[in-house]
């Protein structure tokens, strides 16, 4: 396979990270016998400081040319938060790309159990997926401001609501066939119109589906409190922001964690859910996993290579398994205590590649 792949580093710790990612697909190309070419540009707070825009026009087209858009992290206090500012660089490509549908996934691995501030034994086998809503609601929503007050328009299609759920629903019947659908519909007109929506597409298009409905604020406490339950979770925009990195700590850290943007076809952009963290910027602790792991949803989602992705996925389960952890895991490092750095970590899930893609080659 050939694929162009558009590689945005971004701001503080993201060039990093995106390294990683980049490294691995390559490797995994050449393992595999692709063909992958890179292509990297500016967004967010670089991009403001190169081009004077946190997404220039010339950047859209060459991400919406491309077969997938590798994205490391934007942001950082050097560029405030007025008029222009690195984020909307990033809302701009989720929104002109038609990129509707955040899938993050979430994981525990039994080694970075103790890394979580949550008791173990509540974590032993979590897998659930939340997929948010990501080109409407407030974020999106027109926006005033004077001297006295300010709002934000929270507002939602009907057409926006029915493409989210049908996003998770198809995704449940590949996991469990459970769906919990969160909104605050004793409250917002938004959320009551979410709920009637997501209610009937869940009947009538996917009867095999099971449909429950949870108010965010429990949801926050059940995501804690019993997270094994939970299979895949769709909800708005926001609340999809909090509730994942909420989430981010049933795995121990919010550094393991990837996700996926993604519309009607097969362009989409992948990213680690983390900020750009740039109090330690440069200083080469960075966790990639996130990253490498969003780059295994590149293969599976936009370039159709499922045992590709599968393949990355088990290096780093493999690679962790065997010790390699980085400084957010500290509290899973053992007696020894030893942590890798990034490119330490990303060599061990390169080795760990070198190991699991032969047997999948073998075997086929």
């Amino acid at each position: 396979m050939r694929a162009d792949i558009v590689v945005l580093p971004g701001d503080g710790i993201g060039p990093e990270v995106a390294a990683a990612a980049t490294d691995v697909l390559a490797a995994v190309g050449r393992r595999y016998g692709h063909s992958f070419r890179f292509e990297t540009r500016l967004i967010g707070g670089a991009a403001i400081d190169a081009e004077g825009a946190p997404l220039s026009d010339a950047t859209l087209e060459a991400c919406r040319a491309a077969d997938a858009v590798l994205l490391g992290a934007v942001g950082g206090p050097k560029w405030g938060t007025g008029p222009v500012r690195p984020e909307q660089g990033l809302l701009r490509l989720r929104k002109d790309l038609g990129l509707y549908a955040n899938l993050r996934p979430v994981r525990t691995h039994p080694v970075t159990l103790t890394a979580s501030p949550i008791k173990s034994h509540l974590l032993t086998g979590v897998d659930l997926i939340v997929v948010r809503e990501l080109t409407g609601g407030v974020y999106f929503g027109a926006k005033t401001r004077n001297e006295d007050a300010a709002s934000d328009l929270c507002e939602y299609s009907v057409a926006e609501i029915e493409r989210t759920v049908r996003r998770a629903c198809a995704l449940a019947r590949g996991r469990r066939k459970y769906v919990v659908s969160v909104e605050k519909a004793n409250v917002l007109e938004t959320a009551r119109l979410w709920r009637e929506v997501a209610t009937r597409v869940a009947r009538d298009e996917f009867p095999d589906v099971r449909m429950e409905h949870q108010l965010v604020d429990s949801m926050a406490m059940h995501l804690i409190a019993r997270p094994r339950e939970y299979d895949v979770i769709v909800t708005e925009n926001m609340f999809g922001d909090i509730l994942t990195d909420e989430a981010s700590m049933l795995a121990g850290s919010m550094g393991l964690l990837p996700s996926a943007s993604l519309g009607d076809g097969k362009l989409g952009v992948y990213e680690p859910i983390h900020g750009s963290a740039p109090d330690i910027a440069g200083l080469g602790i960075a966790n990639p996993v996130g990253a490498i792991l969003s780059a295994a949803m590149l293969l599976r989602h936009s370039l159709g290579l499922e045992d590709e992705a599968r393949c990355v996925e088990k290096a780093v389960a493999h690679a962790i398994d065997h010790g390699a952890l980085t400084a957010d895991l500290a509290d899973s490092a053992g007696p020894s205590g030893r942590t890798l750095g990034t490119v330490a970590m990303t060599a061990a899930v390169l080795a760990q590649l070198e190991v699991d893609c032969a047997a999948v080659v073998l075997r086929d």
